[in-house]
């Protein structure tokens, strides 16, 4: 365990509702840099691996920084200190919290989770948002508890997707919806304004709220390797899916390449994993359904470039198709 005072200044910070911030790496950098604005931040707990996201954050003068590297560390930590705080917020943690902590604060600790529960929990459920094709997604606040997102929820909010979105893209979005329920809902809670439902009971509040629970999963670098036995419509998914990381990866003309863009064409198809240039300079793959038309891709070792560039460049190794 670690302590590392933040030395940064930041103007304008309310200190009126005092919070104790769970949360490692970007994304919960960034939220705690917006969360700074609204709340009082008594201390950060990180792991050792992003204690310098944390440190090069824009935070108030002097915010303290622990870290801990497992549950047992966790609670050695929350025993050891005093935290004055009657809620802490947890973001992107990536430590099971035990129930010793979670009862060392007054109204426990409420998880901003990046999806409509009981749909997606788990561990990536931005990235699987995009890969199962859903048309809207959200943030939810739980509190938290034992079981893996099972908590009931204080509130939520609903982020209609477009279908053109990249994980990176939609991160962002979700990062400042959670922000804003936090802001508003957490002094409600605090006062009694709000009170905590089962997830099952949210679908009479809304329309249309999802009611079965799914479940996401960490990625592993493998699943960026791009399998042209899957549908179009799947592949297309992966590519805006995996922008961020894995990244999505094939070989075409016998050098091996990121696929960053692509769209489909649902009439177009033949033998799965077939590649061709057209006439219109289109870079094409063949799928199981349809065909997957590349637009913008990075060869290793060079820069991102269209697919037009890629064909004038190492065209001669493609077969060509009207």
């Amino acid at each position: 365990m670690k302590k590392i005072s933040k030395t940064t200044n930041l103007s304008g910070t309310s200190k009126q509702t005092k919070i104790v911030f769970f949360g490692s790496g970007p994304v919960a950098t960034k939220s705690i840099e917006l969360l700074s604005e609204n709340f009082g931040i008594e201390a950060i707990v990180t792991k050792p691996t992003t204690l310098d996201d944390m440190q090069s954050a824009n935070l108030p003068t002097g915010t303290p920084i622990y870290s801990a590297s497992s549950k047992a560390e966790l609670d050695a930590l929350i025993t050891k200190q005093t935290f004055t705080s009657k809620v802490a917020i947890l973001i992107d943690f990536g430590i099971i919290v035990s129930q010793t902590v979670i009862d060392s604060f007054e109204f426990g600790i409420i998880n901003s989770h990046f999806s409509l529960l009981p749909e997606l929990r788990g561990a990536d459920p931005i990235t699987f948002s995009i890969l199962s094709g859903q048309e809207k997604t959200g943030v939810s606040l739980m509190q938290l508890v034992k079981g893996m997102d099972e908590g009931p929820l204080i509130s939520c909010g609903i982020y209609k997707l477009t279908g053109k979105e990249t994980t990176p893209e939609l991160t962002q979005g979700l990062i400042h919806l959670s922000h804003t329920l936090l802001k508003k809902e957490i002094p409600r809670y605090l006062s009694g304004d709000s009170q905590a439902i089962a997830q099952s009971e949210m679908a009479a509040l809304i329309p249309s709220y999802p009611t079965t629970p799914t479940y996401s999963r960490k990625l592993t670098k493998n699943n960026g390797i791009l399998d042209f036995n899957k549908p179009a419509v799947v592949l297309e998914r992966e590519v805006r899916a995996f922008a961020g990381w894995p990244k999505s990866r094939t070989t075409i003309a016998g050098k091996d390449v990121i696929i960053l863009e692509a769209h489909i064409n649902t009439n177009l198809g033949g033998n799965p994993g077939n590649v061709f240039k057209t006439n219109t300079k289109q870079l094409v793959i063949y799928t199981s359904e349809g065909s997957l038309i590349v637009d913008t891709l990075q060869p290793a070792g060079k820069k991102p470039m269209s697919a037009s560039a890629f064909i004038a460049g190492y065209g001669k190794d493609l077969p060509s198709q009207d």
